[in-house]
This record gives C-alpha cells, sequence and structure tokens, in this order.
C-alpha cells in the first residue's frame, strides 16, 4: 500500500541545514565521494533537440536520489551509467510537468529494471494523489508483469511523502535532506533542496525567483545548482507566441536571471555555481561564454555552465 504522510514545520531551515553538514560517515572512516550528475539541464515544458528535461542525480555509496523528473529522466541515468535498480529516492522541486512528467514513468522503468528496494519519494502535494492514479493507468501492465514475470508488486515498494513546509525531510547513512520554500508564482509550494553528504553540501535551487530563503538554504554550501534566465533573449523566446503577455510575465516573475543568480550565490557564500535548468535552453543554443559572462560580474567563484550527463 502507498504510505502518505506530512511532514509539518520543523522550523530554521537555514540552521537546520547547518547543523546537517558534516556529513555521516562510520566512525573513523573516510567519507564517501558523492556524485552530481546532471540528467537534464533544458527549461521549460517543451521538447528540446539539445537538452533534456529538467532532472539531476545525486549518488552516494551506489545508491542514486533523484531531484526532478522531466521527460526522459529514467533513460538519461542509464545514459550517465546509473543502473534503474539503484533509485533509493526520487524528490519533486514543484508540481509542474516539465518537473514531474516521468514521476510515474521512472519508478515504473526502475521497476522493469528489477528494482527492488523501496524508494521513498518527497514533494509537495498532490504527489500521494498522483502516485496513486499513476498505479491505476498502469495497472493492467504492473499485474501482468507481476503474474508472468514474477515481480513483486511495485506498491510496495512506493513510500510517497508529501511535504508542505521547510525544515529536515530526510536522513539516512549517506545524505541528509532540507527543504526550503521558495517563490515560483502561481506553482505553491514550491521547493529548494539541501544535500549534505559526506564530503560536501549540495543545494538545488528548483524554479524560483531571487529568494531570500535559498540563500539562507545555499548558505556556505559547496555546489548551488540554480536555474538561469539569459535576458537578451527574452524576446525571443515569447516570439510567436500567442500568450507572449503572459508568458513573458510569467518568466520574469518566476523565474531568475543570470545577473541575479551570481548575486544569489555570492549572498550564499557557495563556492562552487552550476547554471541548470536554461532558459532558453534550445536552437539556437545561447553559447556558454554568454550565461558565464552575465554571471560573472556578480559572483567572483567557479561558475560551471552545465549541459546532460555532465558530472561533479
Amino acid at each position: 500500500m502507498i504510505r502518505a504522510t506530512r511532514r509539518g514545520v520543523l522550523g530554521g531551515g537555514a540552521a537546520a541545514a547547518a547543523g546537517l553538514s558534516g556529513a555521516v560517515r562510520a566512525h573513523g572512516a573516510a567519507p564517501a565521494r558523492s556524485r552530481l550528475i546532471l540528467l537534464g539541464t533544458g527549461g521549460g515544458p517543451s521538447p528540446k533537440p539539445n537538452r533534456s528535461a529538467p532532472a539531476n542525480a545525486v549518488v552516494v555509496n551506489g545508491a542514486t536520489y533523484i531531484v526532478d523528473c522531466g521527460n526522459g529522466v529514467a533513460r538519461q541515468m542509464v545514459l550517465a551509467g546509473l543502473h534503474p535498480r539503484s533509485l533509493r529516492a526520487v524528490f519533486i522541486t514543484h508540481q509542474h510537468s516539465d518537473h514531474n512528467a516521468d514521476y510515474g514513468n521512472l519508478l515504473l522503468l526502475s521497476w522493469a529494471a528489477n528494482l527492488s528496494t523501496k524508494v521513498d519519494t518527497y514533494g509537495p502535494p498532490p504527489l500521494a494523489e498522483m502516485t496513486r492514479l499513476f498505479l491505476q493507468m498502469d495497472a493492467y501492465d504492473i499485474e501482468t508483469r507481476i503474474a508472468d514475470e514474477g515481480r513483486p508488486d511495485l506498491k510496495s515498494l512506493i513510500a510517497v511523502h508529501e511535504i508542505t513546509a521547510a525544515g529536515p525531510v530526510m536522513a539516512d547513512a549517506d545524505v541528509k535532506v532540507t527543504a526550503a520554500l521558495v517563490d515560483h508564482g502561481a506553482v505553491k509550494p514550491a521547493f529548494a533542496y539541501r544535500f549534505d553528504c559526506p564530503d560536501r553540501s549540495i543545494v538545488f535551487s528548483g524554479d524560483t525567483r531571487p529568494s531570500p530563503n535559498l540563500v539562507a538554504l545555499a548558505k556556505g554550501a559547496d555546489v548551488l545548482v540554480h536555474e538561469v534566465m539569459y535576458m537578451p533573449a527574452l524576446d525571443s523566446i515569447v516570439a510567436g507566441e500567442r500568450n507572449a503577455t503572459t508568458l513573458r510575465e510569467h518568466l520574469l516573475s518566476a523565474h531568475t536571471s543570470a545577473e541575479d543568480v551570481g548575486r544569489i550565490a555570492t549572498k550564499a557564500g557557495v563556492k562552487t555555481l552550476v547554471l541548470n535548468h536554461f532558459v532558453p535552453g534550445g536552437l539556437p543554443a545561447i553559447p556558454d561564454a554568454n550565461w558565464e559572462a552575465a554571471v560573472r560580474p556578480q559572483f567572483a567563484g567557479r561558475i560551471v555552465v552545465g549541459r546532460d550527463l555532465m558530472e561533479l
């Protein structure tokens, strides 16, 4: 049976994140090396020929934690050399289709690839109902494969946790995860997540306008993976769209310009800033140098212009 829990306010996002840094490890053992893989770096719901949809992986001690499930996330995992069996947890930042379209498919396809251990899933409502409806939609396939192939019941492998407030989300022997509320316009709640791993801290902004909560969550982090919008190309994004005026207003009110991304990274004091969820992210592609040039005046640290399947 799917288990749905609702976590209340657990208090002090920044303080909690600071308390969670310093990673869990066996006494006297060297810290496990974490892997950060950008599975998909495009922004927005439309398919793009040069960037896959938003998805990221954090891997520690062979366990894979996925942040967001854009279209094609399971295939991107395989292309990155991550076996779907290694999936341990899924985190959805917010309920926009470019971030959740393959949430159910990731679970189903991992199960089809012999996943046999429980997967915890975390995200804002209606995550529990989404899971129930997905399992209902694919019930014929699931029941057939259970009978014909001897697979365990997929429902028994999924533990759903709906979150509605900032604070600690989960902790195991490899990672501790903290959430902060961010501002993504009409989509509420929307979350950023901080992963404190044995060797470093990694923060994912999710989709957001400039957010003081995100700055607090990312304080002193080793890596900040942040969405980014290239303002000189804004008109080209909306050109020809019937909803151009409304789309432009959404982009300006719910996303973060490259210049503001640099300011946020500086305020948070992060070591490395990874640009991700590029708007625009399709063709014609904006050169990497342009993205970095837009951020550099506001941030003196290391800047990485993300691309699909990049590992850091």
